[in-house]
């Protein structure tokens, strides 16, 4: 066999794996019904670039925005599905949620998903007004100045007030200056150790006990 011949065997199993990995995403949205579309970790990380939140930290920031979002209040997940799907787990009726997201298989939650783009901060929906979620809570992306710069462009048309952000502990002082957060002393995890430190930050009277 030749050498061309064996490349294209292996493009070929390649490409087959990647169209199982494919159908077994749709089957896996398609099969999630009821309630249980809404179980944290339910849509799989993409493990080179998606990292979930532990399910303990997920319902703990989830109940910190219900808690800091107040009755009937409105909270906006921005690259947070995992904390989307935990406020979904814990409230179905009185509070307003949306997910901000890049990957479009959260459109499964149908009025709920915005599809996000960081690089495009404001492109928003018509729907989407200025100042009109009590609390923010977002995940930028990637570690760097530029993605939280351009996160903090859509956290601030967003939010009315309250922010929760959660990133890199090398972040603060960027996250100071943009958004006027503070460390707090409550530390996240996620289902795989990160090689980074991961913090969360608030500018608000926080349950998360605030750091000084």
């Amino acid at each position: 066999m030749s050498d061309s011949e064996d490349d294209a065997t292996e493009l070929s199993a390649y490409t087959l794996a990647a169209l199982q990995e494919f159908f077994a995403e749709q089957k896996q949205c398609t099969d999630s019904t009821g309630d249980d579309k809404y179980n944290v970790g339910i849509i799989e990380e993409n493990w080179l670039s998606q990292f979930w939140y532990s399910r303990e930290t997920a319902f703990r920031l989830a109940q910190e925005a219900v808690t800091a979002a107040g009755d009937n209040g409105r909270i906006a997940c921005v690259s947070a599905p995992s904390v989307y799907q935990a406020l979904r787990e814990l409230h179905r009726d009185d509070i307003f949620v949306s997910i901000f997201e890049y990957d479009r298989r959260f459109a499964m939650y149908g009025e709920e998903f915005v599809f996000y783009d960081y690089n495009n901060p404001l492109d928003l929906p018509d729907k989407i007004t200025a100042h009109s979620f009590d609390i923010v809570i977002a995940d930028p992306p990637y570690l760097s100045e530029e993605c939280l710069r351009k996160t903090s462009e859509t956290i601030k048309y967003l939010t009315r007030g309250k922010i929760l952000l959660c990133t890199g502990a090398v972040m603060e002082a960027p996250a100071a200056q943009l958004l006027g957060v503070k460390m707090c002393a409550f530390i996240p995890k996620h289902t795989r150790n990160l090689a980074n430190e991961f913090r969360c930050y608030v500018n608000y009277d926080s349950g998360l006990d605030c750091g000084t």
